[in-house]
C-alpha cells in the first residue's frame, strides 16, 4: 500500500497546544494553592481575590500554620489597627479548624460599644485636649479606657465553640497561678473582680454566622486618673436609648502586687490558654500595619477612624437643656431653652426658646436653621456660627455670640 505523506503540523496549532499545556499547569498550581489555603474564607465585604503577592505572603504567614490553635501578639499600639485586626481574623481565618488567642495593647484611647453614644459616655473635649483617641468597636458592651497599662485579650472560636465563661477561666486561672493571693473571680455579668470588689476586666463579644470573638480588658497598670476623668459625659441634657455603661470601682493588678511584670503575665496567659484548649504554640508577633500580610486591613482601619463610623453610628438622641444668657446665676429672666433632635450624628431638628426682648425672633430662627443638618460637633457648629455672627454688629452681635457659646458648651 502506498504510504500517505506526512503533513507538517501548522505552527499556529503548535502554539495553541503549548498554551493549553501551560494553562493546565497554571490551573493545577492555583488549585493546589486553593487547597492549601483551606484556612481562608472570603470576607463578605471583600473586593475580590487576593493578588498573587498577597497569596504568597499569606502562605508563609500564621494562617498556614497547621496547629489547632495560635497565640498572637500584636506589635501595633494603634487602636484602629488592632480593632481591624480582630475583624480581619474573624472574617478571613477558618475558625472551624482552630482557636486563636490575640493579645494587644493600645496608646491612650476610649473605646465605646457598637450601640453606644460617645457624647454620653465620655468627656470629648478633655480627650481632645489630652490627645486621647475615641474609637467605636463592632461588638456591643460598655465603654472602656485603654492605655499601655491595659492588656486586651481576644478569644477567637467557631460560633459553636463560643464560651465566654471558659475564656474567663483562662484569665483567672493564669492570674491564680502567678499570684494566688490576688483573689480574682469571674462574675455572672462576665466581668472579673479583684478581692470581690474591684473590677479589673470587662468583656464584650461579636458572633457571626459561623465564627465568634470575645474580647476582654485586663487592668495591669493603667492610668487611674485618666480613666476616671475621661469616662464622664460633658454633654448637658442628653437623652438617649443607647446602651449605657455600668460603672464599677476599678483597680490595677499592680495596685495589689507591684512586682507583677508584663512578660510573666503574657507568658502565663499563653500557657494557660494552651493548656485549656490543648494546643502547643509559642507567641507569634504580628503587625496589622503590614498590608501584604493582612490585605484590606488598612482600609478597614480607615473606616473605623472616620467620623461616619465613630459618631455617625450613634443611635438617635435628643438634647433638652436650659441656656444661661447672662452671668447672673440667681436670675431666671435671661434664660433660653435648647431642644435638639440628633440622628446619625446630624442635627435633624433645632428649637430655641428665648425671650424676644433679648434677641429678635428672626435672628434666633436663623440660628436654628444654621444648626439643622449640621454635625453635632463643636468645631463644625462653631464654623457655621461664625458666618452668622459676621452679619451682625453691636449689642445684637454680642448677645448672639453669648448664645452661640452657650450652645457650644452643651456639646462638650
Amino acid at each position: 500500500m502506498p504510504v500517505s505523506p506526512i503533513h507538517p503540523i501548522p505552527l499556529s496549532l503548535i502554539i495553541i497546544l503549548v498554551l493549553i499545556f501551560h494553562y493546565v499547569e497554571v490551573t493545577t498550581m492555583f488549585s493546589n494553592i486553593g487547597r492549601s489555603l483551606s484556612l481562608f474564607r472570603r470576607s463578605s465585604g471583600g473586593c475580590g481575590c487576593p493578588t498573587v503577592a498577597q497569596v504568597t505572603r499569606a502562605c508563609s504567614s500564621l494562617l498556614t500554620d497547621s496547629s489547632r490553635g495560635l497565640v498572637l501578639y500584636s506589635q501595633s499600639t494603634d487602636v484602629y489597627e488592632n480593632l481591624s485586626l480582630e475583624d480581619w481574623i474573624e472574617a478571613n481565618v477558618d475558625l472551624q479548624q482552630r482557636n486563636i488567642l490575640l493579645l494587644w495593647r493600645n496608646r491612650p484611647a476610649v473605646v465605646i460599644g457598637r450601640h453606644q453614644n460617645p457624647w454620653k459616655e465620655c468627656n470629648l473635649s478633655l480627650m481632645k485636649h489630652s490627645g486621647i483617641t475615641l474609637a467605636r468597636r463592632r461588638s456591643g458592651g460598655g465603654t472602656v479606657f485603654h492605655d499601655l497599662g491595659n492588656l486586651n485579650i481576644t478569644f477567637f472560636a467557631s460560633k459553636k465553640a463560643y464560651d465566654r465563661q471558659r475564656n474567663l477561666k483562662v484569665i483567672t486561672e493564669a492570674l491564680k497561678s502567678l499570684r494566688p493571693g490576688l483573689e480574682v473571680e469571674a462574675t455572672k455579668r462576665l466581668d472579673i473582680f479583684l478581692k470581690g470588689h474591684y473590677k479589673i476586666s470587662g468583656s464584650a463579644s461579636r458572633i457571626s454566622r459561623k465564627s465568634s470573638y470575645h474580647h476582654c480588658t485586663l487592668l495591669h497598670s493603667a492610668d487611674h486618673s485618666a480613666l476616671s476623668t475621661v469616662l464622664r459625659s460633658s454633654c448637658q441634657g442628653l437623652c438617649s436609648n443607647a446602651t449605657p455603661s455600668v460603672p464599677s470601682p476599678v483597680a490595677n493588678l499592680t495596685d495589689y502586687d507591684p512586682t507583677l511584670q508584663w512578660k510573666e503575665l503574657l507568658d502565663a496567659l499563653a500557657d494557660q490558654y494552651s493548656a485549656e484548649f490543648g494546643i502547643n504554640s509559642a507567641k507569634t508577633l504580628v503587625n496589622p500595619a503590614d498590608e501584604s500580610a493582612f490585605p484590606g486591613l488598612s482600609r478597614a482601619a480607615e473606616e473605623l477612624r472616620g467620623w461616619d463610623w465613630v459618631f455617625g453610628k450613634t443611635p438617635r438622641f435628643s438634647v433638652q437643656t436650659p441656656l444661661k444668657l447672662t452671668d447672673d446665676c440667681s436670675s431666671d429672666k435671661d434664660t433660653a431653652r435648647l431642644c435638639l433632635e440628633v440622628k446619625n450624628g446630624l442635627i435633624e431638628n433645632c428649637n430655641l426658646d428665648l425671650p424676644t426682648d433679648w434677641l429678635p425672633r428672626g435672628l434666633s430662627s436663623k440660628l436654628s436653621a444654621v444648626l439643622e443638618g449640621e454635625r453635632f460637633c463643636p468645631q463644625r457648629v462653631a464654623a457655621a456660627f461664625s458666618v452668622l455672627l459676621h452679619c451682625e454688629s453691636g449689642e445684637q452681635q454680642n448677645r448672639l455670640q453669648r448664645l452661640c457659646d452657650a450652645i457650644l458648651a452643651v456639646m462638650g
